[in-house]
């Protein structure tokens, strides 16, 4: 885009032609000069104009359009040049239709289907005789046909509104987990919101990272495909029955003493617990390896067709993970003939480490096994919605995804977010920009897993800056976000396959729609049945200073009071953020750190005010007030909104104050996603005042 509208709604930024140089040059076009750029402008025309048909079509199967298939005809000297459509549909049925049209110059010409297709992805070819040459096959559509709408968060909640509890399943302190907050905790947490009515526990993204330094953020994952098998809860694993070396293991008095610790931590150290455990998940795979080939079980047939159901991609990852152990984490930095993911060297390699493959494979499995049981188990404590994920906006360049998908991966450039109210230099995040033509030239093969990967075993699914699915704003690598420009994005088709993903899975879906969002997307989100995002402490008039009254948050919508990239409610009313921030070097000019302070206080100045008018809190409030009744008036307010969900945070309800992220400050100053809960769940469960902080519904 060669210009857009800042945060402010008032302001037109534009792309420099050095930024649109670099960026064409990120997706292999060379633009850096005029004629160079009007050779690319004819080689792109004429490419268009040599397809046959497109590539692919999303469209909605209520459209009337879909049965009207666009073609271009081939010239022909014939009087009459016979065609036939055969549509393939997922399910292997093919169906013909024939016809014939007039020959002569080569044009565009929309033939017909007499029949709709059904929902799915279909494949679609287009041949026609020329010349009684016979037929032909002259060009193939991945036709995918959705639904006009995602699964509607009514279909769930059954009329009802729903509200539930969001953590940081990492950061959850517990007397059976082995220092951080894993999939256990998750039917803890469900056991204790089932019994009070809620609908949904949602959580981070459970995607796969290293798990040691600075490469722990959920947001900055090796693979969006696939999961961390931190998340395991150990003593589930159903081997550890089985091998009594493994039992030995974890409780034997080094390994007791070493979990005591961690604990009991303040922060949780990932490569400390993964090496704890470690060992043991090695002979619980060696167990499993042995019982199945002892004989046939029913886990074991489902090792084999969870396998087959998740392949190549499923071994590709596992092959990375297997290298990684002897090459180290990052693949950038891989022999050369290794960062080839479908060359021959990786193939044989892989034949090598072939039990370290299957290793992480079974991890895989039993991660999706365990995530499944949680699922089944929110459900029988009356959870509605049962589990909420998250799918973060991109992949660490260093990882899996970008190893095994180079053409789609953009190393030229990176993703963020330009300059707004909150950092006039915007925010990289390091994240390599996906190239949305080769997404789409390849029928949205990868966008489709990620889905699948994110729907399976859940009741609702966040998408991580929804923006991203109208356009991604790209960086030139190495540059600052004040340099970088919007990309678009093909939204009507992602839109399509999500709500086609969502609808067969029965998941509801949230567009996380915070930011320098243009005044349309809500509203396309919305005709989607996408529910947007309202941030409590970001609902407010500019231009008066005032609170949105509850009645003013839309239906469509899931509402909450904070983010993951904010304190907890306790921490942003003390101004905890902005006293982390000064420390750390983050703020260096005092007068800027006291004017944010003096905002910060006329913020929570006005958010008690508003409270006061919605009659949540006594009018000597401002004189009076303290956590418990700030948290419970905050939380009555939430729930008293129009808004179908409702998301109360488990840091607030445990009254915690650290951020777990400070945006914008790198972890050797601040160790973001490594912070822990105070309290134990059980202890926080325990507690009378948890119970009376959900707040009450209006």
């Amino acid at each position: 885009m060669d210009s857009y509208v800042d945060q402010t709604g008032e302001e037109r930024r534009h792309t420099s032609d050095d930024t649109r140089v670099r960026l064409l040059a990120a997706m292999g076009l060379d633009a850096s000069t005029d004629v160079k750029a009007r050779r690319i402008l004819r080689a792109l025309r004429r490419a268009r104009r040599s397809e046959w048909i497109a590539p692919v079509r999303v469209v909605r199967q209520q459209s009337r359009n879909l049965t009207r298939v666009q073609v271009r005809v081939p010239a022909s000297d014939q009087n009459d040049v016979p065609w036939s459509l055969v549509l393939r549909t997922e399910d292997g049925i093919e169906t013909r239709w024939s016809g014939s049209t007039q020959g002569g110059r080569s044009r565009r010409l929309a033939l017909a289907m007499p029949a709709v297709p059904p929902l799915g992805y279909h494949d679609l070819y287009v041949s026609f005789d020329v010349a009684g040459a016979g037929e032909h096959i002259i060009g193939r559509q991945r036709l995918i046909v959705v639904p006009s709408r995602c699964t509607p968060p009514e279909a769930r909640l059954k009329g009802q509104r729903g509200f539930g509890i969001t953590t940081n399943l990492y950061t959850i302190r517990s007397e059976a987990n082995w220092g951080a907050g894993d999939i256990g905790d998750v039917k803890s947490i469900a056991d204790w919101l089932g019994r009070r009515g809620g609908s949904f526990v949602g959580m981070n993204p459970l995607h796969a990272l290293r798990n040691a330094d600075y490469d722990v953020s959920p947001y900055s994952p090796i693979s969006r495909l696939f999961r961390n098998p931190l998340y395991l809860r150990v003593e589930d694993i159903p081997e550890f029955a089985l091998d009594a070396r493994a039992r030995e293991q974890a409780a034997s008095p080094e390994v007791r003493a070493e979990l005591a610790e961690l604990r009991s931590a303040a922060m949780l150290d990932y490569a400390r617990i993964m090496s704890l455990r470690t060992p043991v998940l090695e002979s619980l795979h060696r167990t499993f390896v042995q019982h199945e080939a002892v004989q046939a079980t029913e886990r074991g047939h489902a090792y084999v067709a969870y396998v087959a159901q998740e392949n190549p991609q499923l071994t590709q990852f596992a092959t990375f993970m297997a290298i990684s152990e002897r090459e180290g984490p990052d693949a950038r930095h891989w022999p050369a003939e290794l960062r080839d993911a479908s060359g021959e060297p990786v193939a044989t390699l892989a034949r090598a480490l072939a039990e370290r493959v299957d290793y992480h494979r079974w991890l895989q499995f039993e991660l999706d096994r365990q995530l499944g049981s949680a699922e089944t188990h929110a459900a029988h404590a009356g959870l509605s919605l049962g589990i909420y994920q998250d799918l973060a906006v991109g992949s660490a360049p260093s990882g899996s995804d970008v190893w095994s998908h180079p053409e789609l991966f953009l190393l030229g450039a990176t993703v963020g977010a330009p300059p707004d109210m909150y950092s006039d230099d915007g925010q990289n995040w390091g994240l390599p920009a996906i190239n949305p033509h080769v997404l789409r030239a390849t029928g949205y093969d990868y966008w489709t897993r990620l889905l699948r990967a994110g729907f399976r075993h859940t009741g609702a699914l966040r998408i991580d800056h929804a923006l991203g699915l109208f356009r991604m704003f790209w960086i030139p690598l190495g540059e600052s976000a004040k340099q970088g420009a919007y990309v678009r994005s093909f939204n009507k088709e992602l839109l399509g396959i999500l709500a086609l993903e969502s609808a067969r899975h029965g998941a509801v879906v949230v567009g996380e729609d915070l930011g320098t969002v243009p005044p349309e997307v809500p509203r396309v989100l919305a005709r989607w049945g996408v529910l947007g995002s309202k941030v409590m402490v970001f609902e407010r008039d500019f231009h008066t200073g005032r609170f949105r009254t509850a009645a003013e948050y839309p239906r469509m919508n899931l509402a909450t009071v904070n983010t993951h990239d904010l304190p907890p409610l306790v921490g942003w009313a003390e101004a905890r953020d902005i006293t982390l921030r000064a420390d750390v070097g983050d703020l260096g000019d005092p007068d800027v750190t006291a004017l944010m302070r003096a905002a910060r206080q006329s913020d929570l100045g006005a958010l008690i005010s508003s409270l006061i008018e919605a009659e949540l809190l006594p009018h000597d409030a401002h004189d009076t007030l303290t956590p418990d009744a700030l948290i419970a008036a905050v939380h009555s307010f939430v729930r008293r909104t129009p808004s179908a969900l409702v998301g109360l945070s488990l840091d607030d309800l445990a009254y915690e104050a650290m951020p777990v992220n400070i945006p914008g400050v790198w972890q050797d100053k601040y160790p973001s996603w490594s912070r822990r809960m105070r309290d134990r769940v059980e202890d926080l469960f325990a507690m009378e005042r948890t119970s009376s902080s959900l707040g009450r519904e209006g």
